[in-house]
């Protein structure tokens, strides 16, 4: 076989098999490293007889809160748990009817093959003589529309009734499962208080025993957006920070996925050192680069090329594709700050309002007031670039971005 045939037959084999690697968002990863002690945790949180915890699971984009949250379905499922949910998109946070427009048709979903009892039909307000009416979405919105009083009224009244149907069918409770839940707020500007509706709803339907569990994903603005609707918030959540993976979980999540003996790719040790550095243990860059170096060796083989990967390419394509976008949203004067904060030494870590001052007056000709810099930190929040931690100091809400800052400066000085 000549050497130009043999190329032919491994760009062939590599096509046949397919990339693996999914960086796009919650897609699922081949091979889920690391996150069985949060698993365990959901676990427990399940095995609850009276709701006291519900769960937020929070972190920096792309650790894998979206993907977590899928696993956690097949687990609720096997513990005799039903599963509704979605997205909260900005517009269920429009009006608290759109919120309630949203637990209802998600709720009707794992409802509306149960049928109704005559105790059931009573309550909802049918004669007693119609036959097979079923607990989906045109029921529960009668029950909610007929029920005097706020939204919050009409929606506890729903779900108590819709608990007494689903508790005598061997269920545990309904897991309601919301991800982006930072896109929900209060707006009294407008008179709208969808999320404190959510809290409040939730709190006083469990403490009447109803095992309607609340689990959210998010950004770490998420909690204290919570505790700032209701105080309460504290008490009635058990909060999972997802960080980066260790080194361990890292190597796996890059190797485990061609350990396939179908595969016709293996990562070299010096490709794994380069991945584990660059990919900081965050799981979507790990997805990305793999995806990227597979793809790139497929490319090399078809053309007859040495299949060698140019590693300076990828971090630019993923500077591009992740980065740049978030970056060329802010103004000059918030990229001086984003600078300063990217030249600090703990730019991975947590920082102060003082800290920054501090380094502006030794980097900058016209350095930061600490006035000035609350203020654009608190534009930075709102843009989704940076977060304040529980313990009153801030942090990049974009992981290794300060690393992307630096690279971006170099390449323009």
């Amino acid at each position: 076989m000549t050497t130009k045939n043999a190329s032919k037959q491994r760009a062939a084999e590599l096509a046949r098999y397919g990339n693996p690697f999914r960086p796009g968002a919650g897609h699922m990863p081949p091979y889920l490293a690391g996150r069985q002690e949060e698993q365990k945790e959901f676990v427990r949180l399940l095995e609850q007889d009276v709701i006291l915890e519900n769960l937020i699971l929070t972190g920096l984009r792309g650790v894998g809160k979206t993907v977590l949250l899928e696993t956690f379905k097949p687990l609720a499922i096997n513990h005799d748990w039903l599963w509704a949910g979605a997205d909260f998109s900005e517009s269920v946070g429009v009006s608290e009817e759109n919120l309630a427009i949203r637990l209802l048709s998600d709720l009707a979903l794992v409802t509306s093959g149960i049928t109704m009892t005559v105790d059931d039909k009573r309550r909802a307000g049918y004669l007693s003589s119609q036959k097979d009416i079923s607990w989906g979405y045109a029921t529960l919105r009668k029950m909610y529309d007929e029920t005097p009083g706020l939204v919050a009224d009409k929606l506890k009244r729903v779900l108590e009734n819709v608990w007494a149907a689903v508790s005598r069918l061997n269920k545990r409770g309904i897991i309601f499962a919301y991800d982006e839940a930072q896109n929900l707020s209060d707006n009294a500007a407008k008179d709208q208080y969808p999320l404190s509706i959510l809290l409040d709803v939730f709190q006083s339907i469990q403490r009447k025993g109803v095992r309607f569990l609340l689990a959210l994903t998010g950004l770490p603005t998420l909690f204290p957006k919570l505790v700032e609707a209701r105080t309460y918030s504290e008490r009635l959540f058990r909060v999972i920070f997802l960080n980066r993976l260790s080194e361990e979980d890292t190597r796996d999540a890059i190797q485990k996925p061609t350990n396939d003996e179908k595969c016709p790719v293996r990562f070299e040790d010096s490709a794994v050192e380069h991945i584990l550095t660059n990919s900081g243990g965050y799981p979507y860059f790990i997805q990305f680069i793999c995806k990227e170096i597979f793809d790139r060796w497929i490319q090399k083989i078809k053309v007859g090329e040495d299949p060698s990967v140019f590693f300076d390419d990828i971090t630019r394509k993923l500077d591009t594709d992740f980065f740049a976008g978030r970056w060329s949203k802010v103004t000059d004067r918030q990229r001086e700050l984003l600078v300063v904060i990217a030249m600090m030494p703990n730019n991975d870590g947590e920082f102060t309002v003082q800290e920054i001052v501090a380094t502006s007056k030794q980097i900058l000709e016209n350095p930061f007031s600490a006035s000035r810099v609350s203020a654009i930190l608190a534009t930075l929040m709102e843009a989704g670039l940076v977060y304040r931690n529980r313990h009153g100091k801030y942090c990049f809400a974009v992981p290794m971005f300060g690393q992307f800052i630096l690279r971006h400066m170099n390449e323009v000085t």
